[in-house]
């Protein structure tokens, strides 16, 4: 197994600054790429991603805008939004050497091919290893160095032991698992119940409310979870309730954030991408496909796309049917 000494992170931005320093922390020479020349040349020359600030970078961490530099990696972290990861590994998959770990950093789902990240990564670099990396953590934190615990899946268990131990450290603790299917859907879902608990808070519907929404939101994603072959561990572990109870309890997640602004009757965030925003129709779709009843999200799905008024979707989860668990 290679020793995996050289990291690129692809993405500039503040979970691929943050993840940049983690595999700095770790020991490894590593390299941010940032596909604008200008922002990659002002971080270079700063230190300093505006998109993070107060972090600086370490001085091991090299910045570029060439992509076949950046491609000449024994470990790639894809980290660019769910719907610009095709894009964005097809981009760097001539220049990868064969058998290359590309590791998604990204929860979601795409849209129109319902392909799960490794899937999209699988197709745009034939010739690479995909991964996920997934599980309760935000950039800030991560960056500075505080205590974080992470899930990172891929299908060969002995290759996932050993990026594990290219990446972890003391404060950045990632456990691996062959069970990649449950980490991404795990990650997925949770974008979109988070997007549900924001808007619990939002309308000021109570602490138990709260509560009922993410054990519910939990049984949902666990039912989808299990309809596509993921395990009821990994589910049940960092990258599926530990993650959905991270981004339900905390303004912190930008998903979390939207539904609060929702509830409120405000206007979105400006400038923040919520992944659940984009995931929820897709994996709505999905669960419909796979014959799965997933009320909560789909009344996400459709307060998103102004089929359904919050308190008209309220009144329609409190009146379905008393049933047995």
């Amino acid at each position: 197994m290679p020793a995996h000494m050289s990291v690129s992170v692809i993405g500039a931005g503040a979970w691929g600054t943050a993840l940049a320093e983690v595999a700095a922390r770790a020991g490894r020479k590593v390299t941010l790429y940032a596909r604008n020349a200008e922002h990659a040349a002002q971080i270079e020359a700063t230190r300093i991603n505006p998109k993070l600030a107060g972090v600086r970078l370490q001085p091991s961490i090299a910045v570029t805008s060439d992509i076949a530099a950046a491609a000449r990696a024994d470990i790639i972290l894809a980290v660019t939004p769910a719907q610009h990861l095709r894009a964005a590994v097809g981009h760097l998959a001539p220049h990868l050497a064969p058998a290359t770990p590309v590791i998604a950093c990204a929860k979601g789902i795409e849209h129109g091919t319902h392909k799960f990240m490794t899937e999209v990564v699988a197709e745009a670099a034939p010739r690479a290893v995909p991964a996920i990396l997934s599980g309760p953590s935000f950039a800030d934190d991560v960056a500075r160095g505080l205590p974080t615990a992470v899930t990172l899946a891929t299908g060969d268990e002995e290759l996932a032991r050993a990026l594990v131990q290219a990446l972890g450290s003391a404060t950045f603790r990632p456990y691996h698992t062959s069970d990649v299917r449950g980490v991404e859907i795990g990650g997925a879902a949770k974008n979109v119940l988070a997007i549900a608990a924001g808007i619990v808070v939002g309308k000021n519907l109570g602490a138990s409310a709260l509560a009922a929404l993410t054990t519910r939101g939990f049984s949902e994603l666990a039912r989808l979870g299990r309809a596509c072959g993921a395990r009821t561990e990994t589910l049940a572990g960092l990258s599926g309730l530990g993650d959905l109870l991270l981004s339900c309890s905390t303004a912190q997640s930008r998903n979390f954030a939207l539904g609060l602004a929702l509830g409120r009757g405000e206007a979105a965030p400006v400038g923040k991408l919520a992944e659940g925003a984009f995931t929820a129709p897709v994996l709505c779709e999905l669960a419909a496909a796979q014959k799965v009843d997933m009320p909560v999200s789909n009344a996400v799905a459709a307060i998103l796309s102004d089929r359904l008024t919050i308190d008209a979707a309220i009144e329609g989860l409190l009146t379905r049917p008393f049933k047995a668990e």
